[in-house]
């Protein structure tokens, strides 16, 4: 290459532009026995380089060498820039001192246009040591000089870096202005990292602003940008995994770090990048309930943060600490005395979090019974309501909310919670993937279970019936923001499909299929990626699916109560751990006690383990002992209600941790009409949801299955001119069309439930799984729908008392009553069943009333009992 000066300088804006390009033609210019001058232009290349995306050790013997060659070349701005990109890395490095001194040196030394550089790189460095006041100040000095020589690119970096400072310090407006200025400039440059890297800052700047979609949408495509330049991204994994924990994701949030800890570890990369991921990775762990890895996380990172003599960042990880211990039992008045002291730094520092830690603060004195510290701390804490992103105020209405049951106002209480549900479901509403609307209803947990406990001590059993309904599977209130007609997405579920079948083609041939389960987990988290992408829209208020529509309505007992007629409704609450029995009927709602949730969980897996062995010949003698823990699930689970119920039909409402339940099984529910709503706000939804005009019937048979569906022909026949689909026109794309809008659904297909990742959730078609995420595109599922084979109604529980699955996909776009089994079924008992069951369709009844016949219809044996047992009706069709 030509060793003249312009084109050795032109390597420092290339670094940003073509990182590799730029490492090359600097390890060329130094093999050319360049001049000082130009040695200490390559060698300060190479130190960026290594720096940023490399060995930072190697990035210091680099940045010294060139600052070393600038001296001799005699140029003392030559000698100030080198001495303001060795700050960085020092400071990157956890030596601040001499960062610093670098920085100071490197002031003094350069004039103008360098110095105001130098600024830059100082007032960087002092954002990573969280000095935000100080980085502001000397980036304000830089800016001006910096546009005034018309230096686009370092002008357009100061900006961005302005507005990082001011998302730190809680200024969105303004850091909004300035990454649009910058992004204005960086249009008109070359620099694909520089642009990348302000992606980024948007991203960051959505997720401040509260738009989780947005901000996930622009830090992937940050990511895509990174990629093609081959640059390791660091910064864009803790930003990435901080957005993961906002969404509810907390345990995907701290696989992430973990993951960018160990690449880091391997590159001999920054050591305030690794504090700052090990901190990452202690939130993500807490939010996850491990305090223990939280804990240890925590430790580890406010050691490196004292070493560096990042003060802002070590009083953030003492926080988690300290959040970690108390929810490990460790408790004290020792910590309540360290948060407190804690909180004060925060707020010195201007820092988001400092009302989070007033919170906890507040938390472990009201523990410890210090009312008067509580009451302070809360009170101080509370004062976050009012402003700010939606989970800060989250975050204040539950300080205000504790501090009135501190005070003994129950109405307090109840004030502070619904105030903060609220400013949830407007969060919520930005959110257009169920997924992620499911999992953030664990920000509202503490507030509801604060309104239920204050309603069964002081309120009756409508009110707590009321709360428990506030805050119910009230992601299925509305429906998700249907997917768009993205080519990408649409192709990566074409692909997923194609290779998810191959895959299962070659597991039934014996062959090996790593490859091919890679390939599938890679399009699995570009659908998925694209899914959380979207944006949500305001709540349906009318009647899109009938009469009660999809809006944002209250719930209202007595509508409830009116439209039960002879039915019952039992809707199980659990606070503290027991399970409260709310009876609603007979225009009243009465409350009984049941049992321990935790005895109840574990005896429906036992329920769940028999109806497995029950499903094959020969356990015959298993029927006794299964039947046996249905009367002790019915004890746990209904206690003196179940003595109360009436003659007529039964609507169950479990709480999520119990929709494995065979409710069925139960002595007391057995011979009944019985249903099972997410809760009781969707029953009343799915009754008043009109079937579509025309009653179409569509009737699916997938491949592999035993009996081969040898119901549907036989069920077909009992239709004027069903739609049947099987063999190859059993394929997703048709079978999607016609299920939009059906009447009425029978699929018999093969169902696999991913614990891992519900939406994968599947049903297998003659071209691979029908998921979760196909049933989204639908405009409206069938009104009823029937699914007769395996493990159709497991739901993964989510988020506050959420579910997602198959069922709970079907529910908000239109589908009022549906059949499925929560367990493993014989594929020849279903038969019968089926055929029963639609012979009572047929006579008019519901989905629950001819199920309950169908079961009365069926042999007395063992393994047809079991099989009708594992169904379930869910809904109100």
């Amino acid at each position: 290459m030509t060793a003249g000066n312009d084109s050795v300088l032109e390597l420092l804006p290339m670094v940003f532009a073509a990182p590799g390009d730029a490492l090359s033609r600097a390890e060329e210019v130094l093999d050319t026995d360049p001049t000082p001058l130009h040695a200490s232009v390559a060698h300060q290349v190479i130190g960026i380089w290594q720096r940023d995306w490399g060995d930072v050790r190697l990035a210091l013997d680099h940045l010294r060498r060139a600052r070393d060659l600038a001296a001799r070349s005699d140029s003392a701005e030559r000698e100030a820039d080198v001495l303001g990109t060795l700050g960085v890395a020092l400071v990157h490095a956890g030596r601040t001192r001499q960062g610093l001194a670098a920085f100071e040196r490197g002031v003094a030394r350069g004039t103008g246009h360098t110095r105001a550089r130098v600024l830059y790189r100082r007032a960087y460095s002092l954002w990573v040591l969280g000095r935000h006041r100080e980085a502001l100040e000397d980036v304000r000095r830089a800016i001006p000089v910096l546009r005034q020589a018309d230096d686009v690119i370092w002008t357009a970096r100061a900006r961005t870096l302005r507005a990082t400072v001011h998302l730190a310090l809680g200024a969105v407006e303004r850091a909004e202005a300035d990454f649009a200025a910058a992004e204005a400039l960086w249009d008109t440059t070359g620099q694909e990292h520089d642009k990348a890297d302000v992606v980024e800052s948007r991203g960051l700047a959505a997720f401040h602003s509260g738009d989780v979609p947005a901000a996930l949408r622009l830090l992937d495509e940050a990511q895509e940008r990174y990629d093609k330049l081959g640059t390791p991204t660091f910064m864009l994994a803790i930003r990435r995994c901080e957005v993961l924990m906002a969404a509810g994701l907390a345990p995907e949030a701290l696989a992430g770090a973990d993951a960018a800890i160990g690449v880091l570890d391997g590159i001999g990369g920054q050591s305030t990048r690794k504090a700052e991921l090990l901190l990452t990775a202690a939130r993500a762990a807490r939010l996850a309930d491990d305090p223990a890895t939280a804990s240890a996380r925590a430790a580890v990172a406010e050691r490196l943060f004292a070493g560096q003599r990042r003060t802002w960042w070590e009083a953030h990880a003492r926080l988690v600490l300290i959040e970690a211990r108390v929810a490990g039992g460790r408790g004290s008045g020792r910590l309540v005395a360290d948060a407190a002291r804690l909180a004060e730094r925060l707020a010195a520092f201007q820092a988001p979090a400092a009302p989070e830690a007033w919170l906890l603060a507040g938390r472990i004195a009201l523990d410890l019974g210090w009312s008067s510290d509580a009451e302070r701390y809360l009170r101080i804490a509370a004062r976050s309501r009012r402003s700010g992103p939606p989970l800060a105020r989250v975050t204040g209405w539950a300080a205000q909310a504790l501090w009135a049951r501190a005070a003994g106002s129950g109405r307090g209480v109840l004030e502070a919670c619904r105030r903060g549900l609220d400013v949830l479901d407007e969060h919520r509403t930005t959110l257009g993937a169920s997924e992620l609307r499911a999992r953030a209803s664990a920000r509202g947990a503490e507030l509801a279970a604060l309104a239920q406990q204050v309603s069964l001590e002081r309120g009756g059993p409508r009110q707590l019936l009321t709360w428990s309904e506030r805050w119910r599977a009230t992601a299925l209130s509305t429906p998700p923001t249907r997917p768009p007609a993205d080519p990408a997405l649409l192709g990566g579920l074409t692909a997923f499909r194609v290779i998810a079948s191959r895959a299962e083609a070659a597991r039934r041939d014996g062959r090996p299929v790593p490859a091919l389960e890679r390939e599938q987990r890679r399009l699995e988290r570009e659908i998925r990626s694209r899914t959380l992408h979207m944006g949500g829209v305001t709540p349906w208020s009318g009647d899109r699916f009938g009469a009660g529509g999809f809006g944002g309505e209250r719930f209202d007992a007595k509508r409830l109560l009116d439209r039960l007629g002879a039915a019952r409704l039992v809707e199980l609450a659990v606070l503290d751990g027991r399970v409260q029995v709310l009876l609603c009927g007979a225009g009243r709602v009465r409350r009984f006690a049941g049992g321990l949730l935790a005895d109840a969980e574990r005896e429906a897996e036992h329920v769940q383990a028999g109806l497995r062995r029950l499903a094959h010949p020969g356990a015959e003698g298993r029927l006794p002992v299964v039947e046996a823990m249905g009367r002790r699930l019915e004890d746990l689970l209904l206690g003196e209600a179940a003595g109360r119920l009436g003659p007529g039909p039964v609507v169950v409402v479990p709480p999520a941790r119990l929709h494995r339940v065979p409710w069925a099984l139960l002595p007391a529910l057995r011979e009944r009409v019985v249903s099972v709503s997410p809760s009781a706000s969707g029953w009343l939804r799915a009754r008043e949801t009109e079937p579509p005009p025309g009653g179409r019937q569509v009737l699916v048979r997938g491949p592999g299955l035993a009996t081969c569906g040898a119901e549907v022909p036989e069920v077909a026949g009992r239709y004027g001119a069903p739609v049947v689909l099987e063999q190859e026109d059993a394929h997703v794309p048709r079978v999607l069309a016609e299920l939009d809008g059906a009447a009425l659904a029978h699929i018999a297909a093969h169902g696999t439930f991913r614990a891992d990742s519900p939406m994968f959730s599947s049903l297998r078609m003659a071209d691979g799984p029908l998921i979760v995420h196909d049933f989204e595109r639908l405009a409206r599922s069938p009104y009823r729908i029937i699914l007769s084979s395996c493990d159709t109604a497991r739901l993964a529980s989510v988020g506050a008392d959420e579910l997602l699955g198959l069922v709970t996909a079907l529910l908000p776009l239109g589908t009022a009553g549906v059949v499925a089994s929560s367990a493993p079924v014989n594929d020849a008992a279903v038969v019968p069943l089926m055929l029963a069951l639609h012979e009572g369709l047929g006579r008019g009844l519901s989905l629950a009333e001819a199920l309950r016949d169908a079961r009365a219809a069926l042999p007395g044996d063992a393994l047809h009992q079991a099989t009708g047992w594992a169904f379930t009706a869910f809904g109100a069709a």
